[in-house]
């Protein structure tokens, strides 16, 4: 029960309502997007990355960095970057290579999981890589977003929105890399000081 209230209590801080609330918007942002509401959903998507930024800003001032808050905001950040890769693929503003090669990489890193596990660690702590790459990508896709609802500065934003996008393919990918190092260097650690 005292674990129950120590989870119920972690959920009650303001940067955990915060990803809480991004959460529950993904279904609403993705029927929007799917539905040609654009407008809408890039209101969603602008809140979302608001959010996402407040609640980081909120969990170091106020000292209310909770283990659960570290599981819900990527959780959160990869939801959106998966719903806005659908939708967009979709709608045919985004080429399905790309799609591929960011989904490719989550892909990738969840077969790392239970290679953890098994060696008795949980996920690793994200990268600042991974975290630069996170926030290139979540520039990247409102910006594609608004070069569509905003034709008439799409010229302008379209090169942004995509210099972004490759930045945040990039870094992704090199976090990754890092990522899979880490692993290999944890299990060989791990079964050297057992064997």
């Amino acid at each position: 029960m005292s674990e129950e209230r120590s989870l119920w209590q972690q959920l009650l801080t303001v940067p955990n309502i915060l990803s809480a609330l991004r959460l529950l918007a993904v279904p609403v942002f993705l029927w929007l997007l799917l539905n040609q509401q654009e407008g809408a959903a890039l209101i969603i998507l602008a809140a979302a990355g608001l959010t996402d930024f407040l609640d980081g800003y909120f969990a170091r001032r106020f000292n209310q960095v909770t283990r659960l808050g570290q599981l819900l905001d990527p959780a959160a950040d990869r939801l959106y970057i998966l719903c806005t890769l659908i939708g967009l693929t979709v709608s045919g503003h985004v080429p399905l290579w790309l799609t591929l090669l960011i989904v490719a990489r989550d892909v990738m890193l969840l077969v790392f999981y239970p290679v953890l596990a098994s060696a008795g660690y949980g996920p690793l702590p994200v990268h600042y890589l991974g975290k630069a790459g996170t926030f290139a990508l979540l520039y990247a896709f409102p910006l594609l977003l608004l070069a569509h609802v905003w034709q008439d500065a799409s010229f302008v934003i379209t090169p942004i929105a995509w210099a972004f996008a490759f930045w945040g393919v990039g870094l992704y990918w090199w976090a990754g890399g890092i990522y899979i190092l880490q692993t290999i260097s944890v299990v060989k650690n791990g079964l050297l000081k057992n064997g």
